[in-house]
């Protein structure tokens, strides 16, 4: 069990000797490190690890950084003041380097293994060594745990350098792919959307590598050219980053009897996630066959919860493997991430992905996840077959409260009182043939118009694949009148303002995001804050310039463009 130290915060955090106090480091302390792994960190080639919970890492820093951004709302929750972020010891410890850190500060990160399942499904061949003990972290390295205003808080650093997880790669991030995961979660944390946060981003002045990727005006599915980008440094921030794939990875060893402490490391685990993650809800003088089983109830609850909110702003995962998913429920993992902007059931942003991980497939694909959640921990409940039985009908029922999940989240959309089948899948049916921009069409029906001029602002007209317009409006309409008899009884004020609530009017289209990341490796940094400052506003209505700017269809040259339209997951 965790313990608690209990420290008072600075009202302001304004230097690393401010941050410093407030570490404590439960990860490394309580849960067992590799018995191979080296005190000092040093610790960068490719390697299997047999046993234990991390390996200690010392991040390999990036060359002369640069500031770029930090994650302003969340300097505000923790109490760092905004000039902590440009001071310079702070940058090089979140650039990488720890070698100056301020005591009780460690020098030392630390990186985990995991295992993967695909859609529910074991797989053994991404890990080099084809047995598992290769996979995890490759190039994510976590450097501080701190407790703060009485919340543990994680941070660790992405693009960091090798780890013995990193298969060989370079484990570096670009600024590409790190510009777009930094405003990615702030943005989805605005939604109110549970995330990890984003906390700084770094760039290198002189350090880049080499990337494949689309080259100007490509069409192509998949990267054309190869290019060096500049290399970066983010730092994400959640509770903890265990994930389900952790947990399989220690379930898998316990089932197979694959070391003696295999048993004793799935419980450390499991009971560690309980305390980070659900210590306010799940009693600690339980047994641990019981915990599970809150354990299972509470995640299988958030999961829904999770995938549904997903669904309602417009997030497609991409690849929500186990090793994508959070074992606190939480969105984890921004690299082939996407926002629908066509509504389209099968909408994928990433060329490596397939329908599984589509947009409407992801309760699917959560479920397969949830699968592989239960599996991990059933060891845990050998010699307790009425907690076994609890855990089959907990996961058995997954599909039900998935279902209620979405039919709840529907309903606020659409601001009726309950879901309506026959009215949604008119809708649905409507949304496709003409086609719409998810993110426009409910935000404008959110205005509650009496015809459907107002929802045109959201049809991609030209794009249109009915042969009957005068038809399909004809059908809009009678949709219109009947949606307008089934809404709520509040006043058109009160409605209109609680359909704005679940329907934002800002979304992080990928081409916007585009030319800010481009400017950004020229050293400009100017378009990357501004789409911070409008994304984490998504449902205020903000100045003329800004929704002349950002609210507005998708711009017919871009469709099908690499890098616009789709994307590799080469970051």
């Amino acid at each position: 069990m965790i313990t608690r130290r209990h420290r008072e915060t600075p009202t302001t955090v304004a230097t690393l000797d401010d941050l410093a106090p407030l570490a404590d480091y439960s990860f490394m302390d309580t849960l067992n490190g590799d018995p191979e792994g080296k005190a000092n960190g040093d610790d960068h080639a490719p390697r299997q690890v047999f046993s234990g919970h991390y390996v200690p890492v010392r991040p390999t820093p990036i060359e002369n950084p640069e500031y770029v951004a930090h994650g302003e709302a969340l300097f505000r929750e923790l109490g760092f003041a905004d000039s902590l972020a440009q001071s310079d010891d702070f940058i090089r410890m979140f650039s990488g380097d720890l070698s100056r850190v301020p005591e009780p500060l460690r020098k030392v990160g630390w990186a985990c293994g995991y295992a993967l399942s695909i859609y529910g499904n074991e797989f053994y061949q991404q890990c080099p060594f084809q047995t598992g003990n290769g996979y995890g972290d490759g190039r994510a390295i976590s450097v501080l745990e701190a407790v703060i205003n009485g919340q543990r808080w994680e941070m660790q650093l992405k693009g960091a350098g090798r780890t013995p997880y990193c298969r060989g790669a370079d484990g570096r991030a670009v600024l590409r792919s790190s510009v777009r995961e930094f405003l990615a979660q702030e943005h989805m944390h605005a939604l109110g959307v549970p995330t990890s946060r984003s906390l700084s981003l770094y760039v290198s002045k002189t350090e880049e590598v080499r990337r494949p990727w689309y080259s100007e005006g490509s069409r192509s599915i998949d990267p054309d050219v190869l290019v060096s980008e500049p290399v970066a440094i983010s730092t994400r921030v959640a509770p903890s980053f265990i994930r389900v794939g952790q947990l399989e990875l220690f379930g898998r060893r316990a089932r197979k009897q694959e070391h003696p402490q295999a048993m004793e490391e799935l419980e450390k685990l499991v009971l560690h996630l309980i305390d980070r993650e659900y210590g306010d809800v799940i009693d600690q003088s339980l047994a641990t066959a019981e915990k599970v089983v809150l354990l299972a109830r509470e995640f299988r609850s958030r999961l829904t919860s999770l995938v549904a909110n997903w669904i309602r702003v417009g997030y497609c995962q991409g690849n929500f493997n186990s090793d994508n998913c959070a074992a606190g429920g939480f969105t984890l993992d921004y690299g082939p991430f996407g926002f629908c902007e066509v509504f389209d059931p099968q909408y994928q942003p990433w060329t490596g992905g397939g329908q599984h991980f589509s947009f409407l497939n992801q309760p699917a694909a959560a479920e397969r996840n949830f699968y592989s959640f239960c599996l991990a921990v059933q060891p845990l409940l050998t010699g307790h077959p009425d907690c076994l039985r609890q855990l089959e009908e907990i996961q058995g029922d997954f599909p039900k409260v998935m279902q209620a999940q979405l039919e709840k989240m529907w309903a606020a959309k659409l601001g009726l009182d309950a879901f309506d089948e026959a009215l949604f899948r008119e809708l649905a049916t409507l949304m496709m043939r003409t086609p719409v921009d998810y993110t426009i069409f409910f935000r404008e029906l959110s205005s509650l118009p009496d015809d459907i001029e107002l929802l045109k602002k959201s049809f991609y007209q030209g794009r249109s694949y009915t042969a009957d317009p005068e038809g399909i409006d004809n059908r809009w309409s009678a949709w219109l009148t009947k949606w307008h008899s089934l809404t709520r009884t509040a006043s058109r004020e009160e409605l209109s303002s609680q359909m704005k609530l679940a329907n934002p009017k800002y979304t992080l289209r990928e081409w916007f995001v585009v030319p800010a990341y481009q400017q950004a490796a020229a050293g400009n940094y100017t378009l990357l804050r501004e789409l911070q400052d409008v994304m984490t506003q998504p449902y205020a209505e903000q100045s003329e310039d800004v929704e002349k700017k950002y609210y507005r269809l998708k711009p017919p040259e871009l469709f099908d463009l690499g890098g616009f339209s789709h994307y590799s997951c080469s970051s």
